[in-house]
């Protein structure tokens, strides 16, 4: 399936974990260089720059800041763990706001050998606790499902159903849901959930790569567009006729294409992204 370049193009969003050999001045530089209309911004770009004048600068390189990447990690195994993470989740609330992001990407935690039972009530105080702050900041909170082969230590949130239930719990515009292939492409109810999540009006972020069958290492080695097995198209069309018209945003964790040079990768993710 492939699409008008232009109109299509303009959607392309690339988080700067893509691209994590360059500086931020060089991201910035060659995405803009590169026609790169979006970016999402991860946390370890703040440490040279405060959140403010690093947003100045990226809007200056006519660039939109889609999202910060990333807050949640809500689960601890002791009441003062909780609350040393509520307390950096307002934190990074701030910097979402002072970077002009209006959403933050919530990787919502779990931990090892408790219950995800328990886990999910963790998540979900500590939802009620931040909530109000984003909604003062005008900042979206915005829950990552991530795939099962986390559930152990990163997200106790493993299907868009489980995301689904949190965000119709809560029912505010300040709370909703991201898509990414990597982790729910194999879900047999997906195309349905992600009706049910477009119909309340809570699909909020969509996140794209691919799946390889050769995968050596489960965190560090996601592959390019076209790469693997994930049906990128057709997930990009369940996403659209359920309403979701924002980016697409490229999220790529991989040594071997950290170890390669990137203006190269660059330009292969521009070609992949056209030919989706």
């Amino acid at each position: 399936m492939t699409f008008q370049n232009s109109e299509h193009f303009n959607r392309l969003c690339i988080h700067t974990i893509s691209n994590k050999p360059w500086s931020m001045g060089k991201i910035i530089e060659n995405y803009a260089q590169a026609g790169v209309k979006g970016i999402s911004v991860w946390r370890d770009r703040l440490a040279d720059k405060s959140p403010v004048q690093l947003g100045e600068e990226i809007r200056k390189a006519e660039i939109e800041i889609v999202s910060l990447v990333r807050g949640g990690f809500f689960p601890g195994k002791t009441e003062a763990e909780r609350n040393a993470a509520i307390d950096e989740n307002r934190l990074i609330i701030d910097e979402a706001a002072g970077l002009g992001a209006p959403m933050l990407v919530l990787v919502c935690g779990a931990v090892p050998g408790q219950a995800i039972r328990q886990s999910l009530d963790q998540i979900e105080k500590g939802l009620a606790t931040i909530l109000p702050c984003a909604e003062k900041n005008g900042v979206k909170l915005v829950i990552e499902p991530l795939h099962p082969m986390y559930a152990d230590s990163r997200s106790a949130i493993a299907t868009m159903k489980t995301a689904n239930d949190f965000a119709e719990k809560f029912d505010s515009p300040f709370l909703g849901v991201a898509v990414d292939v990597f982790h729910v492409w194999w879900d047999p109810d997906l195309e349905a959930e992600i009706k049910r999540c477009g119909d309340n009006g809570k699909l909020m972020a969509f996140h794209i790569c691919d799946w390889k069958q050769d995968m050596e290492d489960m965190l560090n080695d996601r592959g390019l567009m076209g790469e693997g097995i994930i049906r990128i198209g057709e997930i990009r069309c369940w996403m659209e006729n359920s309403g979701f018209n924002g980016f697409h945003e490229v999220e790529i964790f991989s040594n071997r294409w950290w170890n390669t040079d990137q203006n190269y990768f660059l330009q292969k993710i521009k070609k992949a992204y056209l030919q989706i």
